[in-house]
């Protein structure tokens, strides 16, 4: 049984990649992948899932980093770096990145051949 819920926008080619590399390393299948662009289940609102990466751990939503550092708690060879992101100026800087990310987000995935919404 997963131990941890994941939310992706399967129509993003970048975010296609980036939980296909995840799920091949998630050896345990501890978690659960599900494609918000599908029919996949939304806990919140849709717009909201597509807009940032969310994931459920122990229950709680989280959205962003602590979203990726939960997956990478999850995932053997990743583990590391989601404890180190539990330190509270880590997961700062790594929301700061992640946030940075989100501004160009539209640009690479129309350079990847993907939809440009956010």
């Amino acid at each position: 049984m997963a131990e941890l819920d994941v939310w992706f926008d399967g129509d993003c080619p970048l975010c296609r990649r980036e939980i296909a590399l995840m799920r091949r390393l998630d050896r345990r299948g501890a978690i659960s992948f599900i494609d918000v662009a599908g029919d996949g289940t939304c806990p919140i609102d849709r717009a909201e899932l597509l807009a940032r990466f969310h994931a459920r751990e122990d229950g709680r939503m989280l959205s962003g980093a602590a979203a990726f550092a939960a997956m990478w708690r999850a995932i053997p060879l990743l583990r590391p770096f989601g404890l180190l992101a539990r330190n509270r100026v880590v997961l700062r800087g790594l929301e700061a990145a992640y946030l940075a990310f989100l501004r160009i987000r539209p640009r690479l995935q129309r350079l990847a051949g993907g939809r440009t919404g956010a």
